[in-house]
């Protein structure tokens, strides 16, 4: 499956099977998104950039980085530090891509503008 930033200067393939879509409420991934984050995710020997002339990284925690275009500032990556995974969000995928959304994580850090109600675990995420 096929993947990009808004303005194309990152291109990726992952291939599948791709994890359910997990959608995180947490602080940080509301603050990157502008509201909560949705992402599937898979092993790094099935994922592929095929450019990354815009692709930047940050720290967003002592355990995990993130990566956006810094051009457009879409919102593409997330990866433990060490890991074998990375979650790539799912709105950044050609569709249509046949995912579901599985849980929502963080419910704990969710905005108070919204409210869930499509019936999914809701893992408060606290501790």
């Amino acid at each position: 499956m096929n993947g990009s930033c808004a303005c194309g200067a990152v291109t990726f393939r992952a291939e599948g099977p791709l994890r359910p879509v997990i959608a995180c409420h947490c602080e940080t991934c509301r603050k990157t998104s502008g509201h909560f984050w949705a992402a599937t995710s898979v092993t790094l020997d099935r994922f592929q950039l095929t450019r990354d002339d815009g692709l930047a990284w940050f720290s967003a925690s002592p355990r995990a980085k993130r990566g956006f275009c810094n051009r457009c500032g879409s919102s593409l990556f997330w990866q433990p530090e060490g890991g074998d995974t990375i979650s790539i969000a799912a709105g950044a995928l050609d569709g249509p891509t046949g995912l579901q959304t599985a849980c929502h994580w963080y419910m704990a850090e969710a905005g108070d503008y919204y409210q869930i109600t499509d019936g999914l675990p809701q893992d408060p995420g606290e501790g």
